[in-house]
C-alpha cells in the first residue's frame, strides 16, 4: 500500500521540520520529489539525504510569493520529470503578535506566502495534473483555522490564512475533482518543529499545551508525514476537500 513508485511530487518550505519530512517520506514511498525552500544549501541537503538513501530527489530555490519563480521552478520541474502528480503547499511562516500590535506589511506578509502561496502554487500544478488526470494537492493547515471552537492569541493573522487554506481546500476539491484531481488538507496541532521553538522554551507554556493534548506529547514531523503520504496515494483516490485534524486530541478537549 500507499506505493508511490513513478510519481513526481514538489514540496514547498521543505528544508525543515514537516517540508523536510514530507519530503523524506514521499521519497522513501517511491516518489521522485522536488525539495524547494528559499535557502539553497539546506533543500541540496534534504534533496542529497533522499539520493544517498536511494531515491530520486533535486532542489529548487523557490519563494512562494514570487509568480515569475514559481513559474520559473515548475517549469524546470516538468523538464527534470515530464510531469507532477503531488504537490504538497506547506512553505508558510508563524510570527505570533498581539492583533493591537499588528502592522498591515505583518499581516499582508503571511498572507502572501500562507494563503496567495498555496493559490499560485496550487493553481499551477493543477493545470499540469489535469492534463494527464490525474494530481494530489496537499495543503497544510493547522488546528488555529478557525471553526474549530479554540482560538489561539497572538495568530490573528496566522489563523486568518489558515482559515483560508482549509475553505480554499474545499473549493478546489469541488472545481477540480472532474479533472482527476483531489486537494485535502491536513491541520497539525503541536508538532516539535524549528516554528514552535519559542513555546518550548517557555516551561510554563509547554506544561499548559501539553496538559490539553490526550496523549500527552508533542508530535513528530514524520507523523504529519504519514497522513501526507496517505493522502498522496492511489488508497485515498476517493477522498478530497477533507481537513486532517492530526493533533494528538487536542480539539476533542
Amino acid at each position: 500500500m500507499f506505493n508511490l513508485t513513478g510519481r513526481v511530487a514538489l514540496v514547498t518550505g521543505a528544508q525543515q521540520g514537516m517540508g523536510k519530512a514530507d519530503a523524506l517520506a514521499l521519497a522513501a514511498q517511491g516518489a521522485a520529489v522536488a525539495v524547494t525552500d528559499l535557502d539553497t544549501k539546506k533543500c541540496k541537503a534534504v534533496a542529497d539525504e533522499i539520493v544517498a538513501a536511494g531515491g530520486k530527489a533535486r532542489s529548487f530555490v523557490l519563494d512562494v510569493t514570487s509568480e515569475s519563480a514559481i513559474k520559473e521552478v515548475f517549469d524546470a520541474v516538468l523538464k527534470e520529470y515530464g510531469k507532477l502528480d503531488i504537490l504538497v503547499n506547506n512553505a508558510g511562516i508563524f510570527r505570533p503578535k498581539a492583533a493591537l500590535e499588528l502592522t498591515r506589511e505583518e499581516w499582508q506578509q503571511t498572507i502572501d506566502v500562507n494563503l496567495t502561496g498555496y493559490f499560485l502554487c496550487a493553481q499551477r500544478a493543477a493545470k499540469e495534473m489535469a492534463k494527464a488526470k490525474y494530481g494530489r494537492i496537499i495543503n497544510i493547515s493547522s488546528i488555529a483555522s478557525g471553526q474549530v471552537g479554540v482560538g489561539f492569541s497572538g495568530t490573528a493573522h496566522y489563523s486568518a490564512t489558515k482559515g483560508g487554506v482549509n475553505a480554499m481546500t474545499e473549493t478546489m476539491a469541488l472545481e477540480w475533482g472532474p479533472l482527476g484531481i483531489t486537494v485535502n488538507a491536513i491541520g497539525p496541532g503541536a508538532i516539535d518543529t524549528p516554528m514552535v521553538a519559542g513555546i518550548k522554551s517557555s516551561p510554563d507554556v509547554m506544561k499548559g499545551m501539553l496538559a490539553r493534548i490526550p496523549v500527552g506529547r508533542m508530535g513528530t514531523p514524520e507523523e504529519i508525514a504519514a497522513a501526507v503520504v496517505f493522502l498522496a496515494s492511489d488508497e485515498a483516490s476517493y477522498v478530497t476537500g477533507a481537513t486532517f485534524f492530526v493533533d494528538g486530541g487536542y480539539l476533542a478537549c
